[in-house]
């Protein structure tokens, strides 16, 4: 990674910028900014500054070499390494997240779901497994990222036992605003997981929220 200063906002669009480049063809070797801003139907100027921002100023006339953009945005995202996650609630949408391998492309790979309801539990690629068994396993695996997909009404409690067993971070897609937050501040502030993890940035389409600091 670079030394270029990076604010909260353009870490929430590199991905945008990520997904865009990667669905280029192969023979599209060069790509200025001005090209990205009108697919994305984002303003040049700050298109523009997000890349800089990333991997200094393009080319005149030639922009930016579309495979170092890439190994750049991912540098920043902390792409290299996979951060770990469980998910909570094994209904429609938690199993559905647990079913899509799209997060790994952004460095976070959930690995389990847990859930407090016996005729959900499975073995399979990824466990589904009792949400009392959540602290051993997140300690024994590193898990530092937990994903709510349970009612509003389990959310807050399922947030205190993510807490409780280590989490560092968490999405949260449950209607409802979470409180734990000033606990693991401290924390956090010493956590292993890239900031990119932390912000909106990596959140899946439609989500109803996410708990950062």
């Amino acid at each position: 990674m670079n030394g270029y200063s990076i604010t909260k906002a353009t870490l929430g669009r590199l991905p945008q910028y990520l997904e865009y480049l990667k669905s280029l063809p192969e023979i599209r070797r060069t790509i200025s900014a001005t090209a990205i801003a009108k697919a994305l139907s984002l303003g040049d100027v700050q298109v523009r500054k997000d890349l800089a921002s990333v991997c200094g100023a393009g080319k005149p006339k030639v922009g930016y070499e579309t495979d170092k953009l890439i190994t750049d945005i991912k540098s920043h995202l902390g792409c290299e390494r996979l951060t770990n996650a469980v998910l909570v609630g094994a209904g429609k949408l938690g199993r559905a997240l647990l079913d899509y391998d799209g997060f790994e492309d952004f460095g976070v790979k959930i690995i389990a779901g847990f859930d407090c309801n016996d005729t959900a539990l499975k073995k399979g690629a990824k466990d589904i497994l009792p949400i009392r068994e959540i602290g051993a396993y997140c300690r024994e695996h590193d898990v530092r990222l937990g994903v709510i997909t349970v009612g509003q009404g389990s959310a807050q409690e399922v947030c205190d036992t993510l807490v409780a067993s280590g989490i560092e971070a968490i999405w949260n897609f449950a209607p409802v605003t979470l409180r734990r937050l000033c606990s693991i501040c401290h924390r956090a502030s010493e956590s292993k997981i890239p900031r990119s993890r932390i912000f909106s940035s990596t959140l899946p389409p439609r989500s109803l929220g996410i708990w950062k600091w």
